[in-house]
């Protein structure tokens, strides 16, 4: 224990004296005319070891000697450029594209990438650009993923058409969800919360593996996903998307900003989507996609003032979402609550409202203050056949954080204070549910950032919530780089912990003739202990030239061991139960990655994972159903020069993934389900710097799963279950769209 104390002194007392003149600025990305923040952008003086990344909000600050004369800024994937004077003032540099005009003073040395990987920051982190969104067929955030390896992408049911996101082998409730570093999909957001943030309105998504910070709380378990929203003043003055796909989903996206001054602009983002065409490709009698129609409408509001150094934000979001699903003949009207034709409702109805506010003092620019406070409203009421679920959840958040540095820019801290407020009300079947969580934390975080050679980030926070009690989350990031940046090695170790929401969570079985076994659901946590678990991570990035052409090769390695876990036991046909982990549970990743490109216009990227994830039932210690046991990825993307606004745009993904174990039904014992591949493709033509259309096409292969919906033919019998999903249901989609912007 004294020797964990030790470290920061010492890291402190190395740097004491090296207090000198202070260079500040601003980082930004410009892609497709909008202009914003680039956080973990590399800052440091060309042949020296004083460096610093750039923070959310783009900025960074670095210490200044006579000898440094040229100023480097590099982030992986981006172009790298040089600075050689300016120095006296905050500096503004905006990271272009590799065909616009070189700035004054400025070198240009490599062409950047939509996928970027941080690599002077202790965290594993991972970036995905406005660029690689537009290579996903559509429309929301649980199709944002499909072009990156870190990220399996699996459909939750054969009846609600939800996509269910993985990270290390573990389902999206382990990890933490935020839009612009405030907690978002939580708690009754889990299932769907994912598909109501549509693609187009995100700017970037930054994907952390492993434990997350610690100022953004203590849920993170196997990692963390922010999405960054595009801003106010750097949007576009008008956007329309146009998207068709063949199964009858058609989208709409209008999105409008205004500036009301040099300091103030507003933006008018609007979503529609409807799907009224029905479609049973593998001809079960069910539909392969519900039956939906969703409403999204988001106004924002931001101020920024560079020179006395405040910026703030107000969003405000409401959206409804309606879906039928079931089977082909069924109709609301006439066959809900009955026996004849089985199906279902599920109308949600959400609203929010976010408010951010900072302060960088322009004379102390490393020192800042920072406030943000959240409010949202999840209504959802839903019937599967003849069981009902209603939920509705209001989530109040509250968070300030203050940043500054113990003696110089090289150690950086962030501390601050976090309120949070979850109301729950649920009605399962005949079971009426209330629950209220308050939670007090304060977290401190160090942050050495020697930029090269070593850096680390050591957090913990401790927090007092009104049913888990008062506890302690230590959370540790650790970087290492060697042969000037070639190699570099990570490691990390947090622990996280949660209140599962099994009902909010596990919906898909209510699609089914399950009966539930659960002690005490009235109970506080439905008489269930808290998920604990502990994350170790390993990272090592080994950048190589071969046939002169720049390789990466990737390799993580991540293990989650649970101290505690929520046991969802449907390993007896018919039933499902909740209970405490009795014994062993973890989930381990490896993931091998080599992304390169053969020349300036062709990226190619390749990945295989294998999975461990295992967990004593009451039946005994099992593989976690419905869990590939491997995977493997191939993505090439192609971009021809672009002249005069116009370009060529390809790109294919390939997913091979491993058989997965299926559980006992009633008429099969348990079994492995066959692996399969998934090809995907899209061609863009950029007509002008205006307009570009786009084609493609999902599951070419045409990769049907034909026993998705078990005793399809009489769903209200016992054996009635369409939760045992492990492929597609829907076979192979084309779909076309446009993209307008001024």
């Amino acid at each position: 224990m004294f020797k964990s104390y030790l470290l920061p002194i010492y890291l402190c007392l190395l740097g004491a004296a090296h207090a000198q003149h202070q260079v500040s600025g601003y980082i930004y990305n410009q892609e497709n005319n909008i202009q914003s923040p680039l956080a973990g952008a590399s800052v440091y003086w060309e042949n020296s070891t004083s460096g610093t990344v750039s923070n959310d909000d783009g900025y960074f600050t670095l210490d200044h000697n006579p000898e440094n004369t040229v100023l480097v800024v590099s982030y992986l994937g981006f172009k790298t450029i040089k600075l050689t004077s300016g120095f006296n003032k905050p500096i503004e540099v905006i990271l272009i594209p590799d065909d616009a005009a070189s700035l004054n003073e400025v070198t240009v040395l490599q062409r950047r990438k939509a996928l970027q990987r941080a690599i002077f920051t202790p965290r594993n982190v991972s970036t995905i650009g406005s660029a690689e969104l537009l290579k996903a067929a559509c429309c929301n955030l649980s199709e944002s993923f499909e072009t990156n390896p870190s990220i399996d992408v699996n459909y939750a049911d054969a009846l609600t058409g939800t996509k269910q996101i993985q990270m290390l082998g573990l389902t999206s409730p382990y990890i933490l969800f935020t839009q612009e570093n405030i907690p978002n999909l939580r708690g009754s957001n889990q299932t769907f919360g994912l598909s109501f943030t549509p693609g187009t309105w995100v700017e970037s998504i930054q994907i952390t593996k492993g434990a997350g910070a610690v100022s953004s709380g203590y849920e993170s378990i196997s990692g963390q996903i922010n999405a960054e929203l595009i801003k106010p003043l750097t949007a576009p003055p008008l956007f329309i998307n146009g998207f068709r796909s063949a199964n009858g989903r058609t989208e709409v996206n209008l999105q409008g900003k205004y500036d009301l001054s040099s300091k103030w602009a507003t933006s008018l983002f609007v979503h529609a989507n409807k799907r009224s065409q029905i479609t049973d490709n593998n001809n079960d009698g069910f539909l392969d996609a519900p039956l939906s129609e969703q409403l999204n409408v988001l106004s924002r509001l931001q101020y920024i003032d560079a020179e006395k150094g405040w910026v703030g934000f107000a969003s405000f979001k409401a959206l409804s979402d309606t879906k039928q699903i079931g089977q082909l003949s069924y109709a609301p009207g006439l066959h809900k609550f009955k026996s004849q034709y089985w199906g279902g409702e599920l109308d949600t109805d959400k609203w929010e409202f976010n408010l951010k506010t900072g302060y960088v003092d322009p004379e102390i620019p490393y020192r800042s203050i920072g406030f943000q406070s959240a409010i949202s409203r999840h209504k959802q009421s839903a019937y599967f056949g003849n069981k009902n679920y209603n939920v509705s959840y209001t989530s109040y958040f509250h968070h300030i954080v203050y940043q500054s540095i113990l003696g110089n820019t090289l150690h950086k801290f962030k501390a601050g204070l976090q309120y949070m407020v979850d109301v729950y009300d649920e009605t399962i079947l005949t079971t009426h549910i209330k629950r209220n969580e308050t939670n007090l934390g304060a977290f401190f975080e160090y942050n050495y950032d020697g930029i090269e050679g070593f850096n680390a980030i050591i957090g913990a926070r401790v927090d007092h919530h009104n049913v888990m009690g008062t506890f302690v989350t230590p959370r540790v990031h650790l970087r290492h780089a060697f042969f000037d940046n070639k190699s570099i090695l990570r490691l990390s170790a947090g622990e996280g912990r949660r209140i599962a929401s099994i009902f909010a969570e596990n919906q898909k079985f209510l699609g089914s003739q399950r009966k539930l076994f659960l002690a005490q659901p009235t109970e506080p946590m439905y008489g269930l202990l808290p998920e604990r678990a502990w994350n170790f991570g390993l990272s090592w990035i080994q950048k190589a030239t071969l046939m002169n052409r720049p390789f990466d090769f990737i390799l993580d390695v991540y293990r989650t061991q649970f101290t505690n876990r929520v046991v969802v036991d449907w390993e007896t046909p018919g039933a499902i139960s909740f209970y405490n982990l009795d014994g062993k549970s973890h989930a381990q990743s490896i993931q091998l990655t080599v992304n390169t490109s053969l020349n300036d216009r062709i990226d190619l990227r390749f990945a295989y994972k294998t999975f461990d994830i295992k967990t004593d039932y009451r039946s005994g210690l099992k593989r976690v159903p419905l869990q590939a046991e491997n995977r493997w990825f191939a993505f090439v993307g192609y971009g021809s020069v672009l002249e005069d606004g116009k370009q060529w745009r390809a790109d294919a993904t390939l997913h091979r993934v491993g058989r997965q174990r299926r559980v006992a039904s009633f008429t099969t014992p348990s079994d492995f389900a066959a692996g399969f591949s998934l090809l995907s493709m899209q061609l863009t033509r950029q007509l002008s710097n205006q307009l570009s259309v786009y084609a493609g096409a999902e599951n070419l292969l045409d990769v049907k799963q034909t026993d998705a919906v078990l005793s399809s033919d009489d769903p209200f019998g016992a054996a009635f279950d369409s939760s045992q999903l492990y492929a597609p249901v829907f076979g192979r989609m084309l779909y076309a769209g446009f993209r307008f912007n001024l």
